[in-house]
């Protein structure tokens, strides 16, 4: 659709857009595209199967080279998110998950409030072939999945994007009736703070044999991340917990 004015202001910032393991360079393109068309300007890329930069993603992005000359590459998604606070994960799958699951209506509008009250927030998006994973689905707060026809619900990543942009800008308007202000509320942790509590919980209770037997240590595993991801942590909570772990670690192992 033509329309373009060269010469208004270009909108920027909203929330991070991370595409996990995007495979062809054309795709990006399109996603900066989208990006670009509803003011958000922060594209995170995990592991690219074809290389960056590329200039195929570059062709396709029709113009939206600030969003392209920004991008920044990762080699893992929890790189990808350690500065942020509030992370939505998109997908089209019904999940073995406790999560909350939202619309991207009430997504846009919960990004909008995180991110006016001073956090950090991104979404991330899958692989084109088989979207995201059940452990970088337990890296998120929330689980965002779109009303699609549930016997064609696959879209393209650029569709996806798309929609979660379009929604991102939308709530600004949405939200212009709030109260003008609202009880201060403390500052969620960053990601980066919570994957640390997971490491450190978790070599904890392998120290105390909670993971035997074997088989048993992934399943646990994802019930804890759920578990940790739900209350959305303030950074002096996390930094209790992590007291909580060294004390109990100091104590003596019961030995029944």
């Amino acid at each position: 659709m033509a329309g373009t004015d060269r010469t208004g202001e270009w909108i920027s910032g909203g929330p991070a857009i991370v595409l996990v393991e995007p495979q062809l360079g054309e795709n990006i393109g399109m996603v900066a595209r989208a990006m670009a068309n509803f003011g958000l300007s922060d594209l995170r890329i995990v592991n690219p199967r074809d290389g960056w930069p590329n200039e195929k993603a570059r062709a396709a992005a029709s113009k939206a080279d600030p969003v392209i000359d920004g991008a920044r590459v990762f080699a893992r998604v929890e790189d990808a998110v350690a500065d942020l606070s509030y992370v939505t994960a998109t997908t089209a799958r019904p999940r073995d998950s406790h999560k909350i699951v939202i619309g991207p209506a009430e997504a846009g509008a919960r990004l909008r409030a995180r991110m006016e009250a001073g956090q950090a927030a991104g979404i991330l998006f899958g692989r084109e072939r088989f979207g995201l994973s059940n452990e970088e689905v337990d890296l998120a707060d929330e689980i965002v999945t779109f009303p699609v026809n549930p016997a064609f619900a696959s879209l393209n990543i650029a569709q996806a994007v798309l929609l979660m942009s379009y929604e991102w800008m939308r709530s600004g308007e949405e939200l212009a009736g709030r109260p003008r202000f609202d009880a201060p509320a403390a500052p969620p942790a960053d990601k980066a703070d919570l994957y640390r509590l997971f490491d450190h919980l978790e070599s904890a209770l392998e120290e105390r044999g909670y993971f035997f037997p074997a088989e048993r240590r992934a399943p646990l595993t994802h019930n804890l991340r759920n578990m940790l991801t739900r209350p959305g942590f303030s950074a002096q909570e996390i930094s209790a917990l992590h007291g909580v772990l060294r004390a109990l670690r100091k104590a003596p192992r019961d030995a029944s």
